[in-house]
Parts: structure tokens; C-alpha cells; sequence
């Protein structure tokens, strides 16, 4: 893929870039070190400061930002809008937040004094996605950068004017050069940065062929990794839900950024005795989303990334009915310029067609019904991935139920799910491991050190 701004909306390219050559990737690779070297005693306070004033510079110029989201991926612009300001609560929380969650442990062992002191590591390398081109790296960078850690971004090649911006945020906020630096590189260049001693670790958000290929190229050479990666989640309806705001919901979780969010409900599981009323509302509601250009306010739904991925997910949808699903809506790309795609909804999946259980990046919908909550659960978890779940019922046992035994990183009752930088983030199974945000993620670049006085 060329490292260049297409805007998905029409399909005109906007602007390219070149790939670094060795020599600039090996000069910002020293330049990340000596950085490390210099700041890594950094106060927290003196840290802070720098990273109030990259969420103030967001804030400032949010329209332009969100303009350059909306541009290269697609996403609506009131949404970039949102996603902008969401990067200022990450850099506020770790700002606020870091000094204590990395102050010393005390643990009592009979020793004169034993705690554990948590240091940073070095320069870590971070593979993001191009969904949330600003979100996704801010949740890895404000934390890392308050750590004392310095970061490596390896960005979506569809996103390289983001990717940029955000390096530009972290130098005029404050941070030296060297301690947040954007590479425009393709994937073929990653490994050899892994096999590079300089980065001690590295992070990525993607597909789960990109997670396979990081988390073994970070093993080889036994380096920390967090994986977070795809997901098929279960939206679970019970009879006991306020069907109202299930259904409104519904739609926001499956159509959430075009659709395209690894987070996005895909499987709709649907309790029999509601689930015809449930059915109806919600294919009406997809029929009646706006879609069109991301600039318009009034635009619910806009284009996908790529014209491979409207041609990729179709053919999903075709292998799907095929294969003897029924289609209640959509099931189609739209005649217009630009990569839309109609908002689809499925039902009577079987289990062999790719609908059943595959993570669909665009507004297409599975729904399932079932006779009871062991049903919902073994169908919820009748999939490889296990990131998030969505579950609609005010019923406290069966809550108790859903939160034990669905396989999942994370279960939101009666929401749909979202990332918080005060909580943790991540999956099991083939959605990843390690967690982002809250105070296990900002651990997970650090040295846990020992520390033992007799």
C-alpha cells in the first residue's frame, strides 16, 4: 500500500509520501536513544506539564485535526471531533494519574525496607491502525511518554498526515525531539525495527494476521508485545431489557466509525420472546441511517477505508447469504463514488459461512436468536475472538452469569462498549493480550523492579 491520503469519500488521492530510507530510520533510531538516555530521570511533574499542554493544543485546533481524520479514513466529522477531544481526557488522566501509579510499592517482608520501583524501559514501537488514526495512538503514547519511555510510530500508510500531526503535538508541547517520532515506513520494514536492540518492545492495534506477525517477530527476540487486535462482539438481548434503548444502541454500536472499530457490536443475540419486535426496529433503523458525505452534519454512516475493504466485506456478505443465510436488508456497495457500502443486516446465519463468527469491518449485522441465557452465553462464545461484549438485561442473576462466564476482556451491562482511559482495555483468545489505558496499561512498558534492603 502507498504511504498517501486518499479520501475514501471519492477516491481522490490528496497526497503522497516516500517511505525513510535505512539511513533516516537509523538516524531517528539514535536520536530516540540519546533522548531516552537524557530524559528518562525526567520529573513526573516536568512531564506533566508537557502533557497538559499537548490536550491543550488538541483542543485548539480540534476542527483541524478532525478535518485531517475525516479526510484520510473517512470517519464522520462530527465523530473525528469526538475523537479529538477524547485524546485530551488520555493525556489529562496520565498527567494527573502517572506519579501515583508509579510510585514506589512498599511490601512488607521482614527486610529493613522492600518495595518495587517501576522505571522505564526505553524506546517502544507502536503499530496503529488507521480507524482511530488519533485515539489509538494517543492511548499508547500519553501513557508511555509519561512513564518516561520514548515512542516509535509505525502508522496505518493510509493515515501519514495524522501520523505527522501527532508527532508535531508532542514537540510543541514541550517534549525534547526524539521522545515521540513518526516513521513512514511499510509493513515490510517492521520486523527489521524489532530485530533492532535499540527498541526494547513494541505495541500494536490491527488485524490479528498483523498481531500474529508482531507478537512472533517481538518473541524471537524476546521483547514485551501487547496485542490488541480483532474482535466479533456479542450485543446479548434479554427479555428483561428496555428494548428501546437496545435498539437505538444496537445501531450506534454497529455502525460506531462506518462500522470499521474492532469494538463495534457485529453478533446481535436476541432472546425469542422479544426477538421479532427486536428485529423489526432495529432493520428500520439501519434502513433509515443517512449515509453520505463525512463533512455533512446530518451523515450517520459514511464511506469504508478502501475499496478492497467494500469488496472484502461484500464478498463476505454474498459467501454468507449463499451459503443459506437470510438477508432483511442491504447486501450490497452503493452506486456513488467512493467506497459506501449499504447498511446490511443478516439473520439465520449457519455456522460455517463467514457471518457466524468473522470480524466484518463495515455496517453489517448478524442477528441470532436464542431460547435462554446458557444459549446466549454458548453462542457469545462460539468464536475465536473475546474482546468486548454488550450485555441488555435487568436481571442481576443473569447479569452475574454474563459477567463470569462470557470469554471475553471486557463486559458493558446495558451500554455499549467504549474505551476509557480509566479503565483497562484489551481481550483473550484471538483478540490479543496484555491491556491498554487505566494502571495496568501504563504498566506494561515499565521495569517492575525489585528492591530489597537488609
Amino acid at each position: 500500500m502507498p504511504i498517501a491520503t486518499i479520501n475514501p469519500a471519492t477516491g481522490d488521492v490528496i497526497k503522497t509520501f516516500p517511505a525513510l530510507s535505512e539511513a533516516e530510520i537509523e538516524k531517528k533510531l539514535q536520536l530516540a536513544v540519546s533522548t531516552f538516555r537524557a530524559g528518562r530521570t525526567t520529573p513526573f511533574a516536568t512531564r506533566a506539564q508537557r502533557m497538559l499542554k499537548a490536550a491543550q493544543i488538541i483542543e485548539r485546533d480540534k476542527e483541524k485535526f478532525a478535518h485531517l481524520m475525516t479526510l484520510e479514513m473517512g470517519k464522520t466529522y462530527k465523530s473525528a471531533l469526538a475523537e479529538a477531544l477524547k485524546c485530551t481526557t488520555a493525556c489529562r488522566y496520565y498527567a494527573e494519574n502517572t506519579e501515583r501509579f508509579l510510585a514506589d510499592e512498599v511490601i512488607e517482608t521482614g527486610a529493613k525496607k522492600s518495595f518495587v520501583r517501576y522505571l522505564p524501559i526505553g524506546p517502544v514501537l507502536a503499530v496503529m491502525p488507521w480507524n482511530f488514526p488519533f485515539w489509538q495512538v494517543f492511548r499508547f503514547a500519553a501513557p508511555a511518554l509519561m512513564a518516561g519511555n520514548v515512542g516509535l510510530l509505525k502508522h496505518a500508510s493510509n493515515v501519514p498526515q495524522c501520523a505527522l500531526a501527532i508527532e508535531s503535538i508532542f514537540l510543541e508541547a514541550g517534549f525534547p525531539e526524539g521522545s515521540f517520532q513518526t516513521l513512514l515506513i511499510g509493513s515490510s520494514q517492521v520486523d527489521a525495527l524489532l530485530n533492532d536492540p535499540r527498541v526494547v518492545a513494541a505495541t500494536l492495534t490491527g488485524s490479528e494476521q498483523a498481531g500474529i506477525q508482531v507478537g512472533v517477530g517481538a518473541a524471537k527476540r524476546i521483547k514485551k508485545v501487547v496485542l490488541e487486535l480483532g474482535g466479533s462482539d456479542p450485543f446479548i438481548v434479554m427479555p428483561s431489557a428496555d428494548l428501546d434503548a437496545a435498539v437505538s444502541t444496537a445501531v450506534q454500536a454497529r455502525i460506531q466509525n462506518n462500522g470499521q472499530s474492532c469494538i463495534a457490536a457485529k453478533r446481535f443475540i436476541v432472546a425469542e420472546p422479544i426477538a421479532d419486535e427486536f428485529e423489526r426496529r432495529f432493520v428500520a433503523k439501519m434502513e433509515g441511517l443517512q449515509v453520505g458525505d463525512p463533512f455533512d452534519d446530518k451523515t450517520e454512516l459514511g464511506p469504508l477505508s478502501t475499496p478492497d475493504a467494500v469488496k472484502d466485506l461484500d464478498a463476505d456478505v454474498q459467501k454468507t447469504v449463499k451459503a443459506g443465510a437470510k438477508l432483511l436488508t442491504g447486501g450490497h456497495p452503493l452506486k456513488r463514488p467512493g467506497n459506501f457500502y449499504a447498511p446490511t443486516v443478516l439473520t439465520n446465519i449457519p455456522k460455517d459461512s463467514p457471518a457466524y463468527g468473522e470480524e466484518f469491518f463495515g455496517p453489517v449485522a448478524s442477528v441470532f436468536r436464542v431460547k435462554s441465557v446458557d444459549e446466549a452465553i454458548r453462542l457469545a462464545n462460539d468464536v475465536r475472538f473475546g474482546l468486548g461484549s454488550s450485555i441488555w438485561t435487568n436481571d442481576e442473576k443473569e447479569r452475574e452469569r454474563f459477567i463470569n462466564e462470557i470469554e471475553a476482556g471486557m463486559v458493558f451491562i446495558n451500554k455499549m462498549v467504549a474505551s476509557d482511559p480509566r479503565i483497562p482495555f484489551g481481550g483473550v483468545k484471538a483478540s490479543g493480550h496484555g491491556r491498554e489505558l487505566g494502571l495496568v496499561g501504563i504498566r506494561e512498558f515499565v521495569n517492575a523492579k525489585t528492591v530489597w534492603i537488609s
